[in-house]
């Protein structure tokens, strides 16, 4: 008899096991708090980031309100201090733009590093 496949576990950038991102706000891909991600996650929610008024206020110039609640959706909006699974694509936007928010690498999804190189989430960690 065949044994059964286990799903991998999922990683982060450092390579060890992905850690929870929030545990105050459903964030993340599956809205689990964790910014695990698979093949139809088209923004591939993957950077644990702690926002910032800077970065809110530049992610709602791109077109992303994620101050506004939306209760219909069961979002609070964000504020300054909250933390949140982002798509990869807009942190490298505002990390180019010099409004990245810092984030918390044991919580960064190893395909984040597809996107952007480990030097600038390093460089924008969250302080231990």
């Amino acid at each position: 008899m065949i044994a059964p496949i286990e799903p991998k576990a999922p990683k982060n950038v450092l390579g060890e096991s992905l850690q929870p991102c929030c545990t105050k706000l459903s964030t993340g891909w599956y809205r689990n708090g964790s910014c695990e991600t698979d093949k139809n996650d088209g923004g591939r929610h993957v950077i644990c980031a702690q926002m910032t008024d800077e970065f809110l206020a530049f992610s709602q110039s791109m077109g992303n309100d994620l101050s506004t609640p939306l209760p219909e959706y069961g979002f609070p909006g964000l504020q300054d201090g909250d933390c949140w699974c982002l798509c990869a694509a807009r942190w490298q936007e505002a990390f180019e733009a010099g409004v990245a928010p810092k984030v918390k690498l044991e919580a960064c999804e190893e395909s984040a590093l597809e996107l952007i190189s480990l030097e600038s989430l390093q460089a924008h960690q969250i302080d231990q």
